[in-house]
């Protein structure tokens, strides 16, 4: 219940923030016909059941805002950068490969975001999810053999919090 009460919150103030933002509007009653349609969102969510810990992932904002997204940038950088060198030179081979990975995620929203971070990456891209697993298509058999060394699946799987 706590839980349900925290997120429902959150989801307010986070729809309130965004609603200030987009609008621009600060007169009184714009205001609060804002605060009041948030209020009605958050009611239909709840009504819903969707406000929950899949639909308003609250426990990943620090662990993914502060260590995951930064580790993910430079991981894209480096692969656009591959990606980019066996484009110009034609003596690195491009070695189409497909791969099923196991997901060590158990969640679906674990698996989905272990499968997004994928497809974020250039040269790799995440062509179906079933049963944990993912299949990958790779650019590179050195692209599909870094994905099989699992760092990724375990960075995605301490994010979500299901390292424990």
């Amino acid at each position: 219940m706590v839980d349900r009460i925290l997120h429902s919150l959150t989801l307010g103030a986070v729809l309130f923030v965004v609603w200030l933002l987009l609008s621009g509007h600060f007169t009184p009653f714009l205001l609060v016909l804002g605060l009041a349609s948030c209020a009605l969102v958050v009611l239909v969510t709840l009504r819903m059941d969707v406000a929950d810990r899949e639909g308003h992932p609250l426990h990943l904002t620090w662990r993914g805002a502060l260590i995951y997204w930064p580790w993910l940038l430079v991981e894209i950088v480096k692969a656009n950068i591959d990606v980019a060198k066996r484009i110009v030179s034609p003596s690195l081979p491009i070695t189409p490969t497909l791969v099923r990975i196991r997901a060590s995620q158990t969640s679906d929203l674990g698996q989905v975001i272990y499968a997004n971070s994928i497809t974020l990456t250039p040269g790799t891209i995440s062509v179906d999810v079933a049963n944990g697993e993912i299949l990958v298509h790779a650019l590179s058999r050195e692209g599909a053999d870094a994905l099989l060394e699992g760092e990724m699946d375990r960075r995605v799987t301490w994010m979500v919090g299901e390292d424990r």
